[in-house]
């Protein structure tokens, strides 16, 4: 058996003396039936499919005519046949699912054909942006099969797919999706330097590139929209926008974004604009119950009692009456019992986490408040916002909302209502200096932009968004001619 890396090359050498240690490396030798000409297969078997293997190259590499490498083009009826002199290039198409073939006396000439093993799961309805109406379908850890699902949604030629490779063990390949000629150019040049620029030996998800190209890494404000739903995606594109997709991730990235967006669910555009705005406004109204009730109940009891009426002042006087602690320590022991009851759901076993939140959180709120250490009034309010706080449709924005609480708990401790107004002023301050790639995060709130408003904390009819959002400065603003938003006469006529 002839050695099928054998040269003077120390490259080639280390590559084979590296593989040769793993079980899966497969080095076969065969001798073509006509020819006699002995050929060499060499591939990792966890990566290639070797049924396709002995079914699409194998049989017509012994039957066939073969007496150079250059034949393999001919013989081998797959679309992926690559010819090569550049050593170089050995490992990379290895661990890529390629197939090496050398022949007998060729050593520094081989050829590459590609059998990479399907091991991706089925299409499945969205599990963290379900809804009721609209598609089913939501993205798998496939990049390719990912790229296929925009690509029927948006089957034009100026949807540009530009690829990278990031991470000097992992490889990961990043696709960056714009819409050619709609897509401010700025924006995707930004996008593809920062990506460039990412020095990291392992990148297995995009949350990974989320926390390397946001504008501020220090901020618990996610800056860059993260979706598992191919629809969005298409919408996001048409919108003038970029997206960013990583190999082994079912979760796409949009930039820029704004807060308002974090917000909207995309089953809003599946429903008639008056449901939807109204929706809009009842989870903006719950995230802010959710961040303030717990800390105004602490204010209101430690500094400004007289706020509250008398009839509602003797009820918490009668629910506080054997509470031995503080309300900032009641409210802390519940909060933090809620986080606790949180964790243990999600990272339990999906039917065990259901009954634990239950179960749990019924028995030891009742034995708190009968062993006297919470009052039955603030148990009702640390479940509504915790309640509230749920109607978040962004996984990674609730998680930003559960911190926000504990600021807001301190400063009313300090200095009562007074303390609330600072810690949103602080608060306000963050999100007006907040950007995502370069473009300003609290848009069109500041800067005020009225012509934005139609799709953010309500969404108006489809006919009245004719422009795309200003803050992106896309390349043609225009969504569809002016005329056809003017409003329609009627077909029949009195």
């Amino acid at each position: 058996m002839f050695n099928l890396f054998k040269n003077k090359n120390k490259e080639k050498e280390s590559v084979k003396q590296i593989l040769s240690k793993s079980n899966d490396f497969k080095r076969v030798e065969f001798i073509n039936e006509k020819t006699r000409l002995s050929f060499c297969l060499t591939f990792l078997s966890t990566l290639v499919d070797e049924k396709a293997i002995r079914e699409s190259a194998l049989p017509y590499l012994l039957e066939k005519e073969f007496h150079k490498l250059e034949d393999a083009e001919h013989i081998i009826p797959l679309p992926d046949v690559q010819l090569s002199t550049d050593l170089s290039t050995i490992e990379d198409k290895l661990f890529t699912g390629n197939v090496l073939l050398t022949i007998q006396g060729e050593v520094n000439h081989f050829c590459f054909f590609s059998v990479p093993k399907d091991t991706t799961r089925s299409i499945t309805p969205p599990e963290v942006e379900f809804s009721v109406i609209g598609p089913k379908e939501s993205f798998v850890e496939s990049l390719d099969q990912n790229l296929s699902l925009i690509r029927k949604r948006i089957p034009v030629k100026e949807l540009i797919i530009e690829e990278q490779t990031v991470g000097s063990l992992s490889k990961t390949r990043v696709a960056i999706l714009y819409l050619d000629g709609i897509t401010n150019i700025e924006n995707v040049h930004t996008v593809k330097q920062r990506i460039k620029e990412i020095e990291f030996d392992e990148i297995t998800d995009s949350s990974y590139i989320v926390q390397m190209i946001s504008d501020n890494h220090n901020s618990p404000f996610p800056q860059l929209l993260d979706t598992e739903r191919p629809d969005r995606v298409a919408a996001i594109l048409a919108e003038g926008k970029v997206a960013v997709m990583v190999n082994g991730s079912p979760h796409a990235l949009i930039a820029p974004t704004t807060l308002v967006e974090f917000f909207s669910s995309f089953e809003d555009y599946y429903l008639n604009w008056i449901l939807a705005s109204f929706f809009r406004l009842i989870r903006l109204f719950a995230v802010a119950f959710s961040i303030l009730v717990t800390p105004v109940y602490v204010a209101t009891l430690s500094y400004h009692y007289e706020l509250i009426p008398q009839d509602l002042l003797s009820a918490l006087v009668a629910s506080r009456r054997a509470i031995p602690f503080p309300p900032i320590l009641e409210a802390i022991f519940l909060e933090l019992t809620i986080e606790l009851l949180r964790e243990a759901g999600a990272r339990l076993p999906t039917k065990v986490g259901q009954t634990i939140g239950i179960v749990g959180g019924i028995v030891i709120g009742t034995a708190s408040v009968d062993a006297g250490l919470t009052s039955n009034v603030l148990l009702i309010f640390v479940a509504l916002a915790a309640l509230a706080s749920f109607t978040t449709p962004v996984y990674k924005m609730g998680n930003t909302i559960r911190l926000l609480r504990f600021p807001f708990l301190l400063f009313a401790e300090l200095w009562g209502l007074l303390g609330i107004l600072i810690c949103f002023c602080f608060l306000l301050t963050h999100l007006i200096r907040l950007t995502s790639l370069g473009r300003p995060f609290l848009e069109p709130i500041y800067p005020l932009r009225r012509q934005d408003f139609k799709d953010s904390l309500i969404r108006l009819p489809f006919t009245k968004q004719r422009k795309r959002p200003f803050f992106l400065r896309t390349q043609q603003p225009n969504r569809f001619p002016e005329k056809a938003a003017a409003k329609k006469k009627k077909d029949i006529e009195d």
